[in-house]
């Protein structure tokens, strides 16, 4: 049995979208960061075959719908084994919140059965049978901080510093195919190298604890999501009035504030956390959650794999 394996979430440094393919898929920029705000799946092998699953995440979720027993019948599919499991998780990470949770839950699941199963599937299967369950289920596979072009799923290691960030839940949640389809989605942004990239990450490297010039690129979804969803914008526009600079986080409403040190985003949690302007049962309700997370240097579970 495998208790309490973690799911981390991922924020995007950056997300610029540059076109859009003919089948409609569209294609992307950006940089993949997990954070220490986790998800947790424990995992018991059966031995007839059945996927069971149990715990407060699942209420109202039919299975067929379910990314981790999509992902657990994947494995099984692809191996051929007999066995099954019995899987319960604990929910932290927000649904809508563009901090890819449940793609995160998935690719925990490929990685934690494909170890209690002894199925000895390597990082480039995993990864093939990742990216039919959803667009950013791979990136947990790769285990790395990556830098993704084409739809999101063309990754490149990218070396990032030690960070924290203040993640922050407004009382909207955002699904993805919304935003997407909008037409006033712009979808014509320049291409960037990694290399630009990296090179801004060393010219606005932090002094004294202060970063020179913001955060690289933008976030091209955020114009959407903010005329579409006012209480992300709202929430938006009030951490720009805390003197924070707060980027939203992938297509989600859930919003980033970046640090130097844990300790900094703890302290500016304590001194925020009190004058959030309405709370989650207020009608008026703009924020409903802010936690504080180191930013982490790989996957946790990325040697779980062979490469």
């Amino acid at each position: 049995m495998l208790y309490d394996v973690p799911a981390p979430a991922k924020i995007n440094l950056f997300l610029h979208v540059t076109g859009r393919r003919d089948d409609g898929y569209h294609l992307l920029e950006t940089v993949f960061r997990f954070v220490d705000l986790c998800d947790t799946l424990s995992f018991d092998a059966r031995s007839d075959g059945r996927i069971v699953r149990e715990g407060p995440a699942m209420a109202g979720l039919a299975p067929e719908d379910d990314l981790v027993v999509r992902a657990a019948r994947a494995l099984q599919r692809a191996t051929g084994t007999s066995l099954g499991a019995h899987i319960s998780y604990t929910k932290r990470i927000p649904s809508g919140g563009g901090l890819g949770g449940g793609s995160s839950d998935a690719a925990t699941t490929l990685i934690a059965l494909n170890r209690l199963w002894g199925t000895g599937l390597g990082r480039d299967a995993l990864m093939a049978l990742a990216r039919p369950l959803g667009a950013d289920v791979p990136v947990f596979i790769y285990g790395q901080p990556a830098f993704a072009r084409g739809i999101g799923d063309e990754f490149e290691a990218v070396q990032l510093p030690e960070r924290a960030y203040l993640v922050v839940q407004p009382t909207q949640n955002v699904p993805t195919s919304a935003v997407f389809s909008s037409p006033d989605l712009t979808r014509n942004s320049p291409c960037v190298k990694m290399p630009v990239f990296a090179d801004w990450q060393e010219i606005n490297a932090p002094d004294d604890g202060l970063f020179k010039d913001g955060m690289f690129g933008r976030n091209d979804l955020s114009p959407v999501v903010f005329a579409a969803y006012p209480r992300v914008g709202q929430a938006h526009e009030w951490l720009t009035q805390q003197g924070l600079t707060a980027r939203m986080s992938g297509s989600g409403s859930c919003l980033f504030v970046e640090f130097v040190t844990l300790q900094q985003a703890v302290k500016h949690r304590q001194e925020f956390i009190s004058k959030i302007p309405s709370r989650e049962n207020d009608d008026a309700a703009v924020i409903r959650n802010v936690w504080a997370c180191p930013g982490l240097l790989d996957h946790p579970l990325r040697h779980w794999i062979s490469s």
